[in-house]
């Protein structure tokens, strides 16, 4: 399997290239040459198949030939060792719990699919494996627990002063040994624009074999696929799910649409935001202007120019009309999340954080036109991941926060402060 460039069709690279070195040079987004439809063998045995064996069938179909099927299953195996159970919470509403992983995050699947891929990629490579990631929540987690302690291997993290939770924030700054975070005096924009300045310098990226663990980078998404099938296929056979994605770098959505180019049958796709809404405005009037992030208690989902629009736009081939036909964008503020996160307790007795509450509200409002479809919100943390303001709308003591997670709340914090000059990344170089 070759992977072109969204700026350029004809910029062809082979898997390596394209996961090692992440960026295509003229600043694009790798997406796989062809993407074909699943096979019917496939179809006749799905719902049967353990969530490892189904992710490898769809890891295969995506990657072709570029990763011989023993490792590739081998890596699938290693990488997902967790459940993603759905939950009915109400008629027709169900959560896609995805933070049974290792941080409690959906960040895990890709994180931890990444690391093997990456692992086996370089494996005849002698040269030390830069990992430098941008955060606005869980990813820097995830991919900290994933690639600490791994030969060969260095993690630097970049994420916004204040912009993620306190317990966020330890999952990133206390492991130490070849982990490295840099606190930034500014927005997730501005980390993950310093990321993407020092990929497009291909010099720099040679030199200190960077590789990049966002959502730019095409080993993330392919994990994130899995989840859209065992998702599906938890629903009563013949229901077609309408899948509401709270979403930021809309690296979730995008992994969704893949899965559906692959054959999934999705009735629908539901962007849900906070006021950072550059792509529900771009739904409505097909005028894409992204603005800077503003902060918000849904803080991973604080992104004014998402990456992954540019993939989304590359599956619908630039059009608007067919886009927004298959996905719909909606938006809601802190106050509507705060009483959602309140109502959600109170009528069902589930706890949602903050990000899953936004989904919550994006359901509610489908289900106003459509009310017998079956909705499946994307629940993409532990609601103790966001212990202030969960306490502040249920009560203190009122979300059990899993010992994995609490064993970091006394840790010493190590980060370095830095200013969101894509310069400041040279001096941990």
């Amino acid at each position: 399997m070759q992977f072109y460039s969204t700026n350029n069709k004809e910029l062809r690279v082979d898997l390596k290239e394209a996961v090692i070195r992440s960026l295509p040079a003229d600043n694009g987004l790798y997406m796989p040459e062809t993407i074909t439809p699943l096979p019917a063998s496939f179809w006749a045995k799905w719902r049967e198949m353990s969530l490892p064996e189904l992710g490898f069938h769809v890891a295969k179909q995506i990657l072709g030939d570029s990763i011989p099927e023993d490792a590739l299953r081998d890596i699938v195996n290693q990488a997902i060792s967790f459940d993603a159970p759905v939950v009915k919470i109400a008629d027709h509403t169900h959560v896609l719990e995805l933070f049974h992983g290792p941080t409690l995050a959906f960040k895990d699947f890709g994180a931890r699919f990444m690391a093997r891929t990456m692992a086996y990629l370089n494996r005849d490579d002698d040269s030390m494996l830069t990992v430098l990631v941008a955060t606005s929540g869980d990813t820097g987690g995830a991919v900290a627990s994933a690639f600490h302690n791994v030969e060969g291997t260095r993690v630097i993290i970049l994420y916004p002063k204040g912009g993620v939770s306190d317990l966020q924030e330890k999952q990133l700054t206390t492991l130490g040994g070849n982990i490295t975070a840099l606190e930034v005096e500014g927005s997730f924009d501005d980390c993950q624009a310093m990321v993407k300045a020092n990929f497009l310098d291909r010099d720099l990226m040679e030199k200190y074999n960077l590789t990049s663990a966002n959502s730019i980078n095409i080993s993330r998404l392919i994990p994130q696929t899995f989840y859209y099938f065992d998702a599906a296929r938890q629903l009563e056979e013949g229901k077609e799910p309408v899948f509401v994605i709270p979403s930021g770098n809309f690296g979730n959505l995008t992994a969704g649409l893949l899965a559906q180019k692959l054959g999934l049958p999705v009735r629908h796709w539901v962007a849900a935001t906070n006021i950072n809404d550059t792509v529900p405005r771009y739904l409505a009037d097909g005028n894409y202007e992204p603005l800077p992030s503003s902060p918000t208690i849904s803080n991973a989902m604080d992104v004014g120019a998402p990456s992954n629009f540019a993939r989304m736009k590359d599956l619908f081939c630039d059009d608007w009309e067919a886009m927004r036909e298959n996905i719909s964008g909606l938006a809601f503020d802190d106050e509507e999340t705060r009483q959602t996160i309140r109502e959600v307790k109170e009528y069902t007795g589930y706890t949602i954080d903050p990000h899953g509450a936004v989904g919550v509200l994006a359901a509610e409002a489908w289900h106003q036109a459509s009310p017998d479809d079956e909705c499946i919100i994307l629940e993409t943390a532990h609601p103790s991941k966001f212990l202030p303001t969960m306490e502040e709308e249920l009560g203190k003591g009122s979300v059990e926060i899993p010992e994995r997670l609490a064993c970091l709340a006394d840790l010493p914090k190590e980060a370095h402060k830095v200013t969101n000059d894509p310069k400041e990344i040279l001096k941990f170089l």
